[in-house]
């Protein structure tokens, strides 16, 4: 390690452990397990990037309750929805303020500017900002509400229309989803003046309970309390801060020692000993995930169905789920899990098969000894505890039916952003449920729409396509479910992907930490968030 670099790694030990051990009792670490691409919610997909933007600098119009998934009111206090479902109309909470730093300064609370900023800056390309500070919104261009919303009006200061080309059932709940994070219109201001436009992605401006105050990347991030929020009573820390490690077992250390307060991700073999542990508590949750293989369909081999069956049909997934979840992972053999609504329980796996896939991989013409590449994720996630491991696993059982995986791998950011350009063969990826709506599995992963975005299959197939596109433009649920377990059959059959585990979410912390609940959407949010002394 070169002198400078070590310098800086001294300096990140310091601080996080002057927070770990101060004696006020509200400070918290919380052990992270990765670096945020950027603070500016709608350009990204991640929990690792929310997690510290949208869950701590930032609110939305609607929000979901902590620990749920019902969405409630956010910066809009309450909502009218039109007969036909295409116009809400949302009243805005009056004397919100936007956070004050030693960078900007608000002179004015939260109104409808700020919403229509928001949303124009997605909506159109050409946009004064967009223009200054290019940038894409993946998440808010796969669930097509670029296309849908015909326009977003200022009715008065706290008031502000949104007009859809066609009924978008689960439209509240995308509402109060993460990108939907609510920007300063004064702050952008001030930034095209200044000509620092991408700031808003690197020194952030929002609402939320939570004050950005400094990162170093790999290392912390810093926040502290907002004095001035909205809801008191969900501020109780003074300050948090996020002290990164890739590492789980590092990241156990560090919470035994209590040098953090809250982590996650631990590894299968490392959960026994925790909750043996006198000093902490390991709450769990049934996971709303799903671990599995992503086929690039528009990359050879992959664009044969028949080499999809095969690999799919070699995948050993009993012993990878012993291997790598040991105990805290469900089989997985559908597109979504269990617990989400419209779940077809009628849906079955191909058997596990060597040489039946031996056989499809010569009827498609391709031969032995043919080489793809295996992307393997940097990072632990609940739907994944080791990427690696698996990568490896994987990698042994498809050189059974010869095929050769070259393991690739990246840092997360650059992982998600290569993989959405189309550069990976097979990938391993997945998914926490971020709304608790069914067309968050299968059109946000599944869906032509996200093609482009968090559909790493690349795969759009218009008989499919039309099912879920019909089920989202109906509010009856009973109508819904049918069109979506109708699609759920054609995502099995035509194989995009290759489902392998849900897994069981546990989140250890030290019994100091009050209030913490677990989010069904894989998140790590600290408002409401207590520590004693």
């Amino acid at each position: 390690m070169d002198k400078n670099a070590f310098t800086k790694a001294a300096l990140a030990i310091g601080l996080i452990a002057a927070f770990a051990n101060a004696q006020a009792a509200s400070n918290l670490v919380y052990c992270s397990e990765g670096s945020p691409a950027g603070f500016d919610p709608g350009q990204y997909t991640t929990g690792t990037d929310f997690d510290a933007s949208a869950e701590t600098v930032f609110n939305r119009l609607t929000q979901f309750e902590r620990g749920g998934t019902h969405a409630v009111p956010g910066l809009a206090e309450k909502w009218d929805i039109s007969e036909d479902a295409l116009t809400y109309t949302f009243h805005l909470r009056p004397n919100v303020k936007f956070h004050t730093t030693n960078y900007f300064k608000p002179s004015r609370d939260f109104n409808a500017d700020d919403v229509l900023f928001t949303f124009q800056r997605m909506l159109d390309k050409n946009h004064t900002f967009r223009k200054a500070y290019p940038a894409e919104f993946p998440y808010f261009v796969d669930l097509a509400m670029d296309r849908n919303i015909a326009k977003v009006e200022k009715l008065d200061d706290m008031t502000v229309r949104f007009t859809l080309n066609s009924v978008d059932a689960a439209f509240i709940q995308n509402l109060a989803m993460s990108f939907a994070s609510i920007q300063s219109a004064e702050y952008a201001d001030k930034l095209l003046k200044e000509g620092k436009p991408a700031d808003i992605n690197q020194r952030p401006i929002g609402t939320g309970p939570f004050v950005f105050s400094r990162y170093q990347k790999d290392a912390f991030i810093r926040f502290k309390g907002n004095k001035d929020y909205w809801k008191p009573d969900d501020v109780r820390l003074d300050n948090l801060i996020f002290a990164i490690n890739t590492d789980a077992s590092i990241r156990v250390q560090k919470l035994k020692a209590n040098e953090c307060q809250v982590t996650l991700f631990p590894r299968p073999a490392d959960i026994k000993g925790l909750q043996e542990n006198p000093e902490l508590d390991v709450p769990t949750q049934a996971g709303f995930n799903l671990g599995f293989i992503a086929y690039n369909t528009q990359r050879a081999p992959f664009d044969q169905l028949q080499v999809r069956q095969a690999l799919d049909m070699a995948v050993n997934k009993q012993a990878i789920i012993d291997a790598v979840y040991q105990g805290a992972g469900q089989l997985a053999v559908n597109g979504l899990p269990p617990t989400q609504w419209s779940y077809d329980e009628t849906i079955k796996d191909a058997p596990y098969n060597p040489e039946k896939a031996k056989e499809l991989l010569k009827a498609a013409g391709v031969k032995e000894g043919t080489e793809i590449t295996l992307w393997a994720m940097p990072v632990q996630r609940p739907y994944n505890p080791n990427a690696k491991q698996m990568a490896e696993m994987l990698q042994a059982d498809w050189a059974k039916v010869g095929i050769k995986a070259k393991i690739v791998s990246y840092e997360w950011g650059e992982y998600i952003k290569r993989s959405k350009a189309g550069e990976h063969g097979a990938m391993l990826i997945g998914w926490s449920g971020d709304n608790g709506d069914p067309d968050n599995w299968l059109g946000t992963l599944y869906g032509c729409d996200a093609v482009d975005g968090n559909n790493f299959s690349k795969w759009c197939f218009a008989d499919y396509d039309k099912l879920i596109q019909a089920a989202k433009r109906t509010t009856d649920v009973e109508e819904r479910t049918k069109l979506y377990q109708q699609a759920q059959h054609i995502l099995k059959e035509q194989v995009p992907i290759t489902p392998i585990a849900h897994s069981t979410v546990y989140q250890p912390m030290r019994k100091t930490v009050q209030d913490y609940k677990i989010s069904p959407f894989g998140l790590n949010s600290f408002y409401g968030v207590g520590i004693k002394p």
